[in-house]
């Protein structure tokens, strides 16, 4: 099972979270995997797709944390940027397409950790 690597978050909370955060956000969850896990029509998904997904959102979240001076620069902050970038950006046409997916990443994040704030 692929786990969200993160310090401070625990796994049965991580799963209890992503499941609350699924219901209403699948379809944005799908979105992102068509543009980062491109496979062909005829692949079934990956296993724990979801898991892979919230942690890309959770890099796109912390690099605008840098981005915005809420968090120091770090070594590896300008490659973090530019691969999240890289990643969103391909087959795109248009600033608006990235821009959105950069909103669905950061707003899915954000959710995240609010519902897992709220889980005690």
């Amino acid at each position: 099972m692929y786990r969200v690597l993160r310090q401070g978050f625990e796994d049965a909370k991580i799963t209890q979270a992503l499941d609350m955060l699924l219901v209403d956000r699948k379809n944005e969850f799908r979105e992102l995997y068509g543009v980062l896990l491109k496979t062909p029509k005829s692949a079934s998904p990956l296993p724990d797709f979801e898991y892979f997904i919230l942690n890309f959102c959770l890099e796109v979240n912390e690099a605008f944390q840098t981005w915005s001076g809420q968090k120091s620069l770090s070594i590896t902050s300008p490659q973090k940027a530019l691969t999240i970038l890289r990643q969103l950006s391909r087959d795109k046409t248009t600033m608006n397409q990235l821009a959105h997916l950069l909103n669905i990443s950061y707003t899915l994040a954000e959710e995240f950790k609010e519902i897992y704030r709220r889980l005690k």
